[in-house]
C-alpha cells in the first residue's frame, strides 16, 4: 500500500441522522479534517458528491479551500456523478483546481449512485436519458469531458474572433488547461466489466464502495478479481504507464478504552453484506473493528487490500474533527505502516502518465 486517505459522504443535518451538524459545519469540519491529515502525513482527501441530500455536493468550492490551505495531500472525488454535470464546464473547474493544487488532484467520476430523486439529472437540465440509471448520458458525458480535459478542440473561433489572439474559424480547447491533469482521473467502477471498460481506456481505477454483483465471494475477493480484470484490459489495450488503483473501507483501530466505547463492532458490521441496489443484488465490505494487530492480519487477508495501491478510509464525518483525526492517527501510527504504508513528507503519490494520448 504506497497511500491512504480518507472518504468522506459528508452527512449534516437532521434528514440525515446528525444533530447539531448543518452544511456550514460540515464543510469547515472537511477542510479542518483535511489540514489535519495533511500534517500527519496522510496522502488524501476524497469527498463523495450526492445531489438532493444532506451530504457532500458541489465539490469544487470545497477542494481549492483544502487545497489552498494544505501543502502536501492529494484532493479529489469519489464520486462526482457524471449524470449532472456539464463535461466542459467541468473540465474548466478541475483544470483550475489542479492548478490551484499545484497537481495534487485525483479525480474520481462515475455514471452515480442511487439518489433520492427519480431521475434527478433531469431537473438539472439533462435530458434524453433512456436508461433508468441514466448510465448512457453518464458515459457519453464522460468521454466529452476527457477529450476536454485532453486539450482537444471543443469549439470552433468566429469569423472575427473577439478577445482572444486566436484566427477564424480555429480550434478553440477549454480554458485554463492542466496539462498532467489526464494522468489524475479515476472512473469509479461498480463492477468487473465496468472495471475491465476503465482498463481499456487507460485511466486509473477507483473501485466502489459497494459492487453490483453478488457472486458468494466476499467482497475483497470480488474486488481482488475487478483489480485483475482492470489490469489485464488495460496491458492488452497497449498502454504502458503504471495505472493507480484504490479501494475503500471502514477500520477503526482500538487502542485506547474511549476507542472501545466509540468504536465497538455492532451486529452484522464484522461480515460483508448483501443488498438489493438499482434492482441488482449487490455486495457491501464489512467494517474493520479492533486492536491494531488484530486488523493488521485482517487486512493483509484482504485481496484487495494486497492488490490495490491506495486505501480509503470512509469517516464519520459529522463526529468532528478531533474524532476523525484521531481515527486517522491510529491508522497511520499503528496500522498503515504494516501494509507497507510510509507517511507523505513531499507531496502526492504519482503513477507514470496514464491518459496522456
Amino acid at each position: 500500500m504506497r497511500a491512504f486517505g480518507f472518504l468522506s459522504f459528508g452527512h449534516y443535518g437532521n434528514g440525515g441522522g446528525v444533530r447539531g451538524v448543518d452544511a456550514r459545519q460540515m464543510l469547515h469540519d472537511a477542510i479542518d479534517i483535511a489540514q489535519g491529515a495533511d500534517d500527519l502525513g496522510v496522502n488524501g482527501a476524497y469527498f463523495r458528491v450526492h445531489h438532493f441530500a444532506t451530504q457532500s455536493a458541489s465539490p469544487m468550492p470545497l477542494l481549492s479551500a483544502i487545497a489552498a490551505r494544505t501543502q502536501r495531500i492529494e484532493v479529489g472525488t469519489g464520486v462526482i456523478d457524471m449524470r449532472y454535470e456539464n463535461p466542459l464546464y467541468l473540465a474548466e473547474e478541475a483544470a483550475a483546481l489542479d492548478l490551484i493544487a499545484d497537481g495534487r488532484v485525483a479525480l474520481g467520476v462515475s455514471r452515480g449512485s442511487p439518489e433520492p430523486a427519480d431521475r434527478g439529472w433531469e431537473a438539472f437540465g439533462y435530458t434524453g436519458s433512456t436508461d433508468p440509471r441514466g448510465a448512457d448520458i453518464a458515459r457519453e458525458k464522460f468521454e466529452v469531458f476527457l477529450e476536454a480535459v485532453r486539450g482537444r478542440p471543443m469549439a470552433r473561433a468566429a469569423q472575427s474572433p473577439y478577445g482572444a489572439p486566436v484566427a477564424p474559424g480555429a480550434g478553440l480547447r477549454i480554458e485554463p488547461h492542466s496539462p498532467g491533469l489526464i494522468d489524475r482521473i479515476w472512473w469509479g467502477a461498480g463492477s468487473r466489466d465496468s472495471a475491465e471498460q476503465v482498463g481499456r481506456q487507460g485511466l486509473n481505477l477507483m473501485s466502489s464502495t459497494l459492487l453490483t454483483e453478488a457472486t458468494g465471494d466476499s467482497f475483497g475477493e470480488l474486488q481482488r478479481e475487478q483489480i485483475d480484470r482492470f489490469r489485464a484490459a488495460y496491458r492488452e489495450a497497449g498502454h504502458t504507464g503504471s495505472p493507480r488503483v484504490s479501494i475503500s473501507r471502514s477500520i477503526f483501530p482500538v487502542v485506547t478504552g474511549e476507542d472501545r466505547l466509540l468504536f465497538g463492532m455492532r451486529p452484522g458490521e464484522a461480515s460483508d453484506q448483501i443488498g438489493i441496489i438499482d434492482g441488482m443484488r449487490s455486495t457491501f465490505g464489512r467494517t474493520y473493528t479492533g486492536e491494531p494487530d488484530q486488523l493488521i492480519t485482517q487486512l493483509q487477508a484482504d485481496p484487495a487490500v494486497e492488490a490495490a495501491d491506495t486505501l480509503m478510509l470512509t469517516i464519520p464525518s459529522q463526529m468532528g474533527v478531533a474524532l476523525n483525526l484521531r481515527i486517522l492517527q491510529n491508522v497511520a501510527e499503528h496500522v498503515a505502516p504494516a501494509l507497507g504504508w510510509k507517511p507523505s513528507t513531499e507531496g502526492p503519490v504519482q503513477g507514470d502518465p496514464v491518459g496522456a494520448s
